[in-house]
Parts: structure tokens; sequence; C-alpha cells
């Protein structure tokens, strides 16, 4: 009797088993898919000091937004953020971005923290398999911290990414640039004179030694100008970060590119510019500290093809605001300029290329190098689809460039290069010629379905009482969800898709904002992550393993329909 009472408890246990993980299954199947956002980025924190660090454990198949981490302070100051670089990442309907498939962990240099103080983090990850988390804001308790004790700022590791067009390594390739320009190839013989003192009869050692010290304090001048820029930058870098002066920036960016096409120019006042050349006349050359002074001063004696390409890195470098980058990225530039004078003074003129029309090609190409910064700064204000109107632009107009100049060439060798250039003019040109003709040919855009707004759980009541005995579909949106717009551009506009909704309610909730009321209706629905799609019977009982999580193709969802609607 006690084994029959003990195998019928078995059974019966083995019975309640099965009927939970058949009910965990088909009820909330999110669940079997998709982790919680606490297991998909295990967030925390440490603190030593006056030095926090914030770690984000990233579950495999998972990955966090760069541009989505923010940190706001509350009775506490902290030095400026600098971000690892991120892994490239580029879906269709948000472009180009970077994202942390790994571990990250993101030092933070606290200044001063009050009693009590806090930082309030939020970031925003998805699954590579498409399906995005709301942003996520954690409340981090901060120990006090004294404005004295506060050390260094920490970078985190690596250092973060500059923008290839706009990096120190580039300012290095910009200075050769500009020493080939028509203002200052032909000054390298007198300067290279000047430093010697007249005289050819110092070793190769010494000549070096001379016009590598005449670079150097040349550089030392524009470090100390990167550095004074740089740090006006960091003090005003929430004002640069506004639109109108980023379109104020541009609009100079482009008055300095049109100085290099020879439309004016753009020099100091020549009653200055005298005053500083007489000056380093009055050095002794072949004097290492002579000659170091001389470099000083060239550097503030700007000529009209250095003026607009100084003036356009200067600017950028107040807008990022970064102490290190300004002061290396003008000591690069003007170690650039100085290469081909450390080489005309070692060689004479022999290694001196000949002069001709070439060096105001150099210039007017150097004038689209600048171009490319309004483009930068304004693609941060108009968004991507501008930008990448705007990028198409600067690439026809320099491929055309390009092309005319090759024209000028009588041999026959070029005419593969002015074919490469009418290609690229022509392939830079589709995305203007997308938005002037509507998008590719055959494409036509097809009406959002009649989705009503609900935006509470109460309104949801209502609106599934009021279903007229048909089924209702509960569509949870965002403007953050990549999947979300997948939907709408793939799958809502497939006429199969509409015919067979048009017999269901159907109901969307916008959640972009993630404010309270939002994430309220998300945990009364018990939704994870969008896209969630919902399916409610007439009765209002939402349908026992009808929940979709993740993309769903147009024969997929209509296959999922067919399961659901008799």
């Amino acid at each position: 009797m006690a084994a029959r009472i003990s195998r019928l408890i078995t059974l019966l246990l083995t019975l309640f088993v099965c009927l939970q993980a058949h009910a965990s299954l088909f009820s909330n199947p999110a669940t079997s898919r998709f982790v919680p956002v606490d297991q998909a980025f295990t967030f925390d924190f440490d603190q030593q000091g006056a030095q926090l660090n914030l770690h984000w454990k990233v579950k495999s198949g998972y990955y966090l937004y760069r541009q989505q981490i923010h940190i706001t302070p509350q009775n506490a100051t902290i030095a400026p953020l600098t971000l690892p670089a991120g892994q490239a990442h580029e879906d269709e309907f948000f472009g180009k971005s970077e994202i942390y498939p790994q571990d990250l962990t993101l030092p933070v240099t606290l200044k001063q923290a009050g009693p009590g103080a806090t930082l309030s983090v939020t970031y925003q990850g998805c699954a590579a398999a498409g399906f995005c988390y709301p942003p996520e804001t954690r409340s981090v308790p901060v120990s006090a911290v004294a404005a004295s004790s506060a050390p260094a700022p920490v970078s985190a590791q690596p250092a973060p990414a500059s923008p290839l067009p706009f990096s120190p390594l580039w300012a290095l390739l910009i200075g050769i640039g500009v020493a080939f320009t028509p203002c200052v190839l032909p000054m390298y013989p007198l300067i290279s004179g000047i430093i010697l003192g007249g005289q050819r009869h110092y070793s190769l050692g010494r000549l070096f030694a001379l016009a590598m010290v005449y670079v150097q304090g040349m550089a030392l001048t524009y470090t100390l100008l990167g550095v004074v820029v740089a740090a006006a930058g960091l003090r005003f870098q929430a004002a640069l970060q506004h639109p109108y002066v980023l379109f104020t920036l541009s609009l100079l960016f482009i008055v300095l590119a049109l100085s290099m096409f020879g439309l004016f120019t753009l020099q100091l006042p020549a009653s200055l510019q005298t005053r500083l050349t007489l000056w380093s006349n009055r050095q002794q050359g072949g004097s290492l500290p002579g000659v170091f002074l001389m470099g000083a001063l060239a550097g503030l004696i700007c000529s009209p093809c250095t003026t607009a390409p100084l003036s356009a890195i200067l600017l950028y470098i107040a807008q990022s605001g970064n102490l290190w980058a300004g002061a290396g990225t003008l000591w690069l530039y003007a170690v650039g300029m100085g290469l081909p004078l450390i080489a005309v003074t070692l060689s004479g003129n022999r290694l001196l290329p000949k002069s001709g029309p070439w060096m105001q090609t150099v210039k007017e190409g150097f004038g689209f190098v600048i171009l490319a910064l309004p483009v930068f700064l304004l693609e941060r204000v108009l968004g991507d689809a501008w930008g990448s109107r705007l990028w198409s632009l600067l690439g026809v107009a320099f491929f055309g460039w390009a092309f005319s100049v090759s024209l000028r060439a009588s041999s026959g060798k070029w005419r593969v290069v002015q074919i490469i250039m009418l290609a690229a003019a022509l392939i830079s040109a589709r995305p203007l010629q997308d938005w002037a003709f509507g998008g590719p040919a055959g494409q036509h855009a097809v009406a959002p379905l009649p989705f009503r707004s609900l935006q509470t759980s109460q309104q949801l009541d209502s609106a599934l009482q009021q279903a007229g005995g048909r089924i209702t579909m509960v569509d949870l949106y965002a403007d953050w969800c990549v999947a979300c717009k997948e939907f709408e551009k793939y799958t809502f506009s497939d006429s199969a898709v509409r015919d067979s909704l048009s017999r269901v309610q159907l109901l969307q909730a916008n959640v972009t904002a993630n404010s309270a009321r939002d994430n309220a209706l998300l945990q009364h629905l018990q939704v994870l992550g969008l896209p969630t799609i919902l399916f409610f019977d007439a009765q209002g009982r939402e349908i026992p393993g009808s929940r979709i999580t993740g993309f769903l193709n147009a024969a997929d969802f209509r296959a999922h329909l067919q399961k659901l609607t008799p």
C-alpha cells in the first residue's frame, strides 16, 4: 500500500513539473529565447578613492551600444569620459555605430563627491538575433571625495578611435601635403640657407640637427597653440555641441576651404608678418638656440596656403576638447611640414621637385579635405540620412574635380584614371539619386497599418473589451528597435499579411521614450524587450504560445497567423 502511494506521489510530482514546463514554454516564450536584461548585461561597480570602475559582463550573442552609454552625476563632478573604441556595426535603419560585444570596464574619475552623491548610469543593448532591450538606468552610490584628492583622469583601454579623416596621424599627412603647395615649397631653399647661416660645410649630423631643431621650434609653437585651443574647447565643450555652434563651425570650415580654391587670400596682416620675419632674420644661423627661435617664430608667420588648413585643424581641436589630441595633432602637423625642409637641408635642392601647376592642384585638393569637416559635424545634427547625402555631394564634387584635373594630362596613360574618377563620381551620386527620385526604381511607399495607439494597461483592457469578437494584436514598438522597423518595412507591408490582419483588432504601444508609464506597461505584459507582439483572443486573454519575440519575415508571420485565426 505504501509503495502504491509513493508511486502515485511520484507520478503527480512528475505531472506537475511537466505542466509547469509546458506553461513556461508556451505562455511566455520570450524566456526560452532571450534572457532578461540583467542576465544579458550584468552590471557591477567598485570604487577606490576617487576612482570608480563600472563593469558590464556581456553575455555571448548580445552587445551594448557605445553611443547609448551616458553618465549623469548628482551632487558630484566627474572628469570627461573617454569611452573605449567599439566594434564597427551597421544596420539598414540606424547606419554605422559602435558596439561592445564583449565585457566592458569603464573607469570614471571623480573630481568631487559630496554626501549622498550618486551617478545615474544609462545603457542599452540588443541581442544579435534581432531583439533589443529598453534603455536601462542604474543608480550608483558614490563615497565622498574631496576636490583636492581626485587623481588625473584615467582613460579606458583601448583608446577611443578618432574618425579616420581627422585622426592625429592624418595631421602628419596634411602637413606633408601643405609643404608641397605653391606658397610653401619654393620657400624651402631660402629657409634652409637661413638655417645654415650661409654655410654648407657642416657635417651631415650637424645639418640634420640644425634642421630638426628648426622644425621642433616650429612644432613647439603649434603644439602650444593646440593646447590652448583644446583647453578652451574643454571649458566650453557642452556649448560646442549645440546645433547652432556646429552650424557656425561648419560655415567657417566652408569659408576656409574656399580660400584653398583661390576665391580669396587668408593670412596674417602684412605688417605683423614683416615684423616677425625681421625678428627671425636677426637670429644667428647655424646656432642651435638661434635656429630653434627661428622655427618658433616661423610657426607664427602663416602663409596663405597654411592658414586655412591650420585654422581648420584648430577649429576641430576646439570642438573635440581633447588636450592630448590637440597638442599631438598640431605637433604632427608641424613635423609633416618640416620633413621636406629637413630633406632640402641635407641634400640641397637635389630632392626638391620642380615648381609647376601641380602645386596648385595639391592646394585645391586640401580644400576638399577641409570640406569633409563640416560634413562630419553636420551629420551629428541632421542625422544619418542627410549625412549620407552630404557625403554623396562631397564625393561627386571631389571626383568630378579629379576627373577635370586628369583631362589636363596629355599622356594616354591617364585615360584609365579618367575612367576611374568618372565611375567613382557616378557611384557617389547614388544617395542623391535615391533622394531625388524617391529611392530605387520599383520601390513604392506603403501606408502603415491602421494601429490604434495605447499607452497604459487600462487602455489595453478597455480596447480588449471592445474587440467585438475579434482577435487582438498588440505591437510594442520603439524608434530604437531595429527589428521593429524591419517589421514595418518587410512584414507589415506585405499584401498577404495585411489581408490576414484585416480581421484583427490592431493595437500599438510606442515605448520609445522609455518613461515610467512605458515601463509599467512592459512590466504588466511581462515584456523583456522589443520587438514583441502579443495576441489576445475574443475574451481578452493572451493566446498561449502566440507571443512573438524577434523579427519574423512575411512568410513566417503569415504562417503564425494561420495558427491563430480560424
